[in-house]
């Protein structure tokens, strides 16, 4: 019997043949991400441990993105802290405040390889299975452990295909396939399972969709998603990286917990409503809900594809004056791009804010925080009560299209009346 990406994935890092679904292994972890938010426990637990060295340094990154910048005192000495600890530990790997958030930085600077078991202190780490990883978010207790065996326990997960077939229409990405899929199918579909996104309309989506896709993917509870590693991948990797690799595919007889053919061809703008991201309809549903602001970017769609499709809106328009329209390109790098593309200038010409690279206003810590009764349209990937601020906000999750779109009207908007 054939396996899955994820179950070939795990046979080589635990060391078997073959392993099966629902089977328990130790498995040992090619690369681990920590980030600031994570490291604030992290790093008691390993000094109450008294772990003295780490396992393996040069195959640790650490990521300063959740308080970036800092917005208190606090959160400034908690990043002295980490800094101190990480150089104490031999840690040399690290992104410090304004080159990006984590999953944009570990794709962009070369560390994420097909085949490659990664773990790391974020939920939104399946983002590089997009690259044929098998990457999972874990706890701060977990990670702490992984940094000084270099292993961890997995149960062998269940997969789920999802084929992608017909064609994108114009306006429509990738965000607005995957909230369809929660929608559709709920945050549960793939509660502790893998997911294998294949079709047509997958091979041909750019390494940037599959990411945002791969991102959201824990948003219905997978443990991994991935796509087929492909030529796309390698032109990215060959740029970024030496590293040897080797792409895992799944066996043509590979076992499926479920296959779900999806055809995107009529697929309309898709919106999730608070405060569940399976609570999702389509944009003509909520046009017209008054949206006070709006959000571009994060790890989900805050890369230069992301900003292009928005920018192309935005050119020659408007900001509503009732509407407040943040930008935050998901790294240095994106952000650099954007500015020799011309994207900042419509942006800023638009009446938008330029926020520097960082998690801040997706998770509620600052940087564009809502007050009470406010509404906010994002192209972040969750959407709980609090989520971006009063517990009395509401964020709606959208493409960067439809948040484009919204923020010229200052109201929820179809992005397909902007079309050229």
């Amino acid at each position: 019997m054939g396996m899955t990406i994820a179950q070939k994935i795990l046979a080589r890092a635990s060391g078997n043949q073959e392993v099966r679904t629902g089977e328990y292994v130790i498995a040992d972890i090619d690369l681990v991400m920590a980030n600031d938010s994570g490291l604030k426990n992290i790093i008691p637990i390993l000094n109450e441990a008294g772990v003295k060295k780490l396992w393996d340094p040069a195959r640790i990154v650490a990521v300063f993105d959740h308080y970036s910048p800092p917005a208190t005192v606090e959160q400034a000495e908690l990043h002295r802290k980490i800094r101190d600890s990480l150089k104490s530990f031999g840690v040399n790997n690290i992104y410090d405040v304004g080159v990006g958030i984590e999953h944009q930085v570990l794709v962009e600077k070369g560390w994420v390889v097909p085949g490659d078991l990664i773990v790391a202190g974020d939920s939104h780490t399946t983002t590089h299975g997009a690259l044929g990883a098998a990457a999972t978010g874990i706890g701060s207790s977990e990670v702490a452990y992984v940094l000084a065996a270099g292993k961890l326990w997995f149960r062998v997960p269940e997969t789920i295909k999802f084929i992608l077939s017909g064609t994108l229409p114009p306006m429509i990405t990738s965000k607005d396939v995957i909230l369809y899929i929660a929608g559709k199918y709920s945050t549960s579909v793939a509660q502790y399972m893998a997911i294998e996104f294949t079709g047509l309309v997958a091979k041909e989506m750019s390494l940037e969709s599959r990411l945002t896709m791969s991102n959201m993917s824990v948003e219905i509870g997978a443990k991994f998603a991935f796509f087929k590693p492909d030529e796309k991948v390698d032109e990215y990797i060959a740029e970024r990286t030496t590293k040897q690799y080797k792409p895992v595919h799944a066996d043509k007889d590979a076992v499926y917990k479920a296959e779900h053919e999806i055809d995107v061809s009529n697929l309309p703008p898709q919106v999730a409503l608070p405060y569940e991201v399976d609570n999702v309809k389509p944009v003509s549903e909520l046009t017209g809900t008054r949206i006070h602001q709006a959000l571009l970017g994060s790890c989900t769609n805050g890369r230069i594809e992301d900003l292009r499709i928005a920018a192309e809106i935005m050119k020659g328009r408007k900001v509503h004056q009732d509407t407040r329209f943040l930008v935050i390109p998901a790294s240095s790098e994106v952000y650099n791009q954007a500015i020799s593309e011309g994207l900042i200038e419509v942006f800023i010409k638009a009446g938008g804010m330029i926020c520097p690279p960082g998690c801040g206003a997706c998770f509620g810590s600052h940087m564009g925080l809502l007050a009470d009764g406010e509404n906010c349209i994002a192209s972040i990937n969750r959407n709980f009560k609090g989520r971006m601020g009063s517990p009395d906000s509401r964020v709606f999750l959208a493409s960067p299209a439809t948040v484009a779109a919204s923020a010229i009207e200052g109201k929820i908007a179809d992005p397909r009346n902007y079309q050229e």
